[in-house]
């Protein structure tokens, strides 16, 4: 399934247009390597980094979606991984001059 089908349909993006303008200008990954064409394919078993407004979700994709359904429905298509709220860049913990 193309990714930004299937962030519309997981609920991830409000439309398939921000969908395909968000991973058009690499906000993605799937398996660590970044995608910037929203025409890429993406199947059950691959591991999304995806931006949140507290830092980025890493996902795995357990099913496919059929269509745009319920809440309910999508999140039983993923499970999240990592769910990091802090900017890696502004760590406090980073003791680096």
């Amino acid at each position: 399934m193309r990714i930004d089908k299937l962030l519309w349909f997981l609920r991830l993006a409000p439309t398939r247009t921000v969908a395909h303008d968000w991973v058009a200008e690499g906000h993605f990954r799937r398996n660590g390597r970044r995608i910037e064409k929203p025409s890429a394919e993406v199947g059950a078993g691959d591991i999304l980094t995806v931006p949140a407004r507290s830092g980025v979700r890493v996902i795995e994709l357990i099913a496919v979606p059929a269509r745009r359904g319920p809440a309910a429905e999508a999140f039983a298509c993923y499970r999240t991984l990592d769910e990091r709220a802090a900017n890696p860049i502004a760590a406090s913990d980073n003791n680096t001059p």
